[in-house]
């Protein structure tokens, strides 16, 4: 187990030589990580280090972040783009729900 970095992110998108991209990576692996650790409630989680499964989530949304920091919608002639981070996938929602505690 190991913590998501910036450079884990940034390698994830094939720029893992950007040290720009590196350092805003790290702050969007950090954001990503804090919001897993309050969905699961902390599990999942082993001294404050995600396990493989959520580490592959926080990856995954954290790249999503990276490629559109500003979180704005744009439109280029009739193509409108949205990759902006919306909250979890389907799919990371389904990783992260396993580890999920929920309020009694």
């Amino acid at each position: 187990m190991a913590a998501v970095t910036g450079l884990v992110v940034a390698q994830f998108l094939g720029q893992g030589d950007d040290a720009a991209l590196v350092t805003l990576a790290g702050k969007s692996a950090d954001a990503v990580t804090q919001m897993a650790k309050a969905y699961t409630r902390d599990g999942g989680f082993t001294a404050g280090v995600p396990n493989a499964e959520i580490a592959s989530v926080i990856t995954t949304a954290a790249a999503r972040l990276v490629a559109n920091p500003e979180q704005l919608g744009s439109t280029i002639g009739t193509v409108s783009i949205r990759g902006a981070f919306n909250g979890w996938t389907l799919t990371e929602r389904l990783v992260l729900n396993r580890y999920r505690i929920k309020a009694q």
